[in-house]
C-alpha cells in the first residue's frame, strides 16, 4: 500500500535578525575580529534567519507545524515520529513532549539524521504505512539551532568553524503520511520511490559535540564545529547523480519532475545543483535568502510554498532532495 502526503506545513518564528545585525553583533563582542561588511551575505546569499520566541524549545516549534498539519488533514493519527537534528532533552525522546502538548494517545518514537531527519522520517513512515502497521503517521520537526551559534570567539580560525551557525534558522515544520488506494501505478498519489546513500567517513567535518558520551559536559562544546571547505569537497565528491538514479528506477528523467525542494546551505551552492540537475528557476524555490538554513524543516516549508502559490497541486511529480551532515544524500519522488 502507497503512503501518500495528506498534509505539510511549517512555522516560521516572526522575530528575524538580518545577517547585517549578525555581524554587528559579532564586532561588538569580538573587537579584534577582521570581518568584512556583508561577508556572511556574499558568501552564503542569506539575508536574514528566524528566532524562536523566549521560552520556547524545539518541541513547541513542532506543536506549532503540527496543528497547522492536523487543521489542514483532521483525523486520528496512529504514529507520531518526531525528526529533528535538535532535541528538547537527551531523555526522553521529544516525541513523547510533541504529543503530550498536541493530547495524542498514540505510539511516538525519534528519528534523528540532521538535516535529512524529516526525509528519513518519511521513508520509515512509509515502509509502516505499507506494511500495514500503521494507516496516518504525523512526522514533526522542530530546528532550533540558534542556541548553538559561539558569539565569543577567541580567534580567526574560531570564527570559521563557527560560520555555519550563523546562517541557520528556528523553525518547525509537520508533514502527514497517510495510507492510500491500493492502487500503485506511477498516477496514483503516494511515494513513488526513493534512495539514500552516506559517505560517513566525514562525519568529523561538521559537529555539535556534546550531550552524547564523548563530551557528556564538555566546556565549549555547545556550539557548530564546522570545516567548511570539507564539507563542500565531501559533498562535490559524492554528487546528485542519486537523483537521477532514483528517477531512472521509476521511468521518469529530471524533465518530467514538475517541482523539486532541495535542502538549501547557500545560494551559490544551490544554484550548482539546480545546474548540474538542469532545473529551471519556476521548478525550485529558494528559501535561503529569506528564511536561512532551516534544517530538516527546509523540504517541508519548500512543498508547502510550492503547493500555495499554485506551481504544485493533486497529481504533480515532485522531487525531494536531503543533503545532511555526516554526510548523507537522500532522494525522493512523490506524486502529489
Amino acid at each position: 500500500m502507497r503512503a501518500r502526503i495528506a498534509a505539510v506545513a511549517s512555522h516560521l518564528p516572526p522575530e528575524t535578525r538580518s545577517t547585517v545585525e549578525t555581524e554587528e553583533r559579532l564586532r561588538r563582542e569580538n573587537p579584534g575580529l577582521h570581518l568584512a561588511t556583508g561577508l556572511i551575505g556574499r558568501l552564503t546569499g542569506v539575508e536574514r534567519v528566524h528566532l524562536r520566541p523566549d521560552g520556547w524549545q524545539t518541541s513547541d516549534l513542532a506543536v506549532a507545524a503540527a496543528r497547522t498539519a492536523l487543521e489542514r488533514s483532521p483525523g486520528a493519527i496512529d504514529l507520531l515520529i518526531f525528526a529533528s537534528a535538535s532535541q528538547d532533552l537527551i531523555e526522553p525522546a521529544t516525541s513523547h513532549i510533541v504529543s503530550a502538548k498536541l493530547g495524542l494517545d498514540c505510539p511516538v518514537l525519534d528519528v534523528k539524521n540532521a538535516c535529512n531527519s524529516v526525509l528519513n522520517a518519511m521513508q520509515v513512515a512509509e515502509a509502516l504505512i505499507a506494511t500495514g502497521q500503521y494507516r496516518r503517521v504525523l512526522i514533526a520537526s522542530g530546528e532550533q539551532p540558534s542556541h548553538a551559534v559561539r558569539w565569543r570567539l577567541d580567534s580567526q580560525a574560531q570564527f570559521l568553524r563557527s560560520f555555519a551557525g550563523y546562517t541557520m534558522s528556528d523553525a518547525g515544520a509537520a508533514v502527514i503520511l497517510e495510507a492510500g488506494d491500493p492502487e500503485t501505478t506511477d498516477v496514483a498519489p503516494g511515494i513513488l520511490g526513493s534512495r539514500f546513500v552516506a559517505r560517513s567517513e566525514h562525519w568529523a567535518v561538521g559537529t555539535l559535540p556534546t550531550g552524547g558520551s564523548v563530551n557528556p559536559h564538555a566546556q565549549g562544546g555547545s556550539y557548530f564545529d564546522m570545516d567548511g571547505g570539507a564539507l563542500q569537497r565531501a559533498f562535490a565528491e559524492l554528487g546528485v547523480g542519486l537523483v537521477q538514479e532514483t528517477l531512472a528506477s521509476l521511468g521518469f528523467g529530471v524533465d518530467q519532475l514538475d517541482f523539486v525542494a532541495v535542502h538549501q546551505v547557500a545560494l551559490a551552492y544551490h544554484e550548482t545543483i539546480s545546474g548540474v540537475l538542469g532545473l529551471d528557476s519556476d521548478r525550485t524555490v529558494v528559501t535561503i535568502a529569506r528564511h536561512g538554513n532551516l534544517a530538516s524543516a527546509t523540504l517541508p516549508l519548500q512543498l508547502e510554498l510550492a503547493l500555495a502559490s499554485g506551481t504544485v497541486g493533486p497529481g504533480s511529480l515532485v522531487g525531494l532532495v536531503g543533503l545532511a551532515g555526516g554526510i548523507s544524500l537522500g532522494a525522493m519522488v512523490v506524486r502529489l
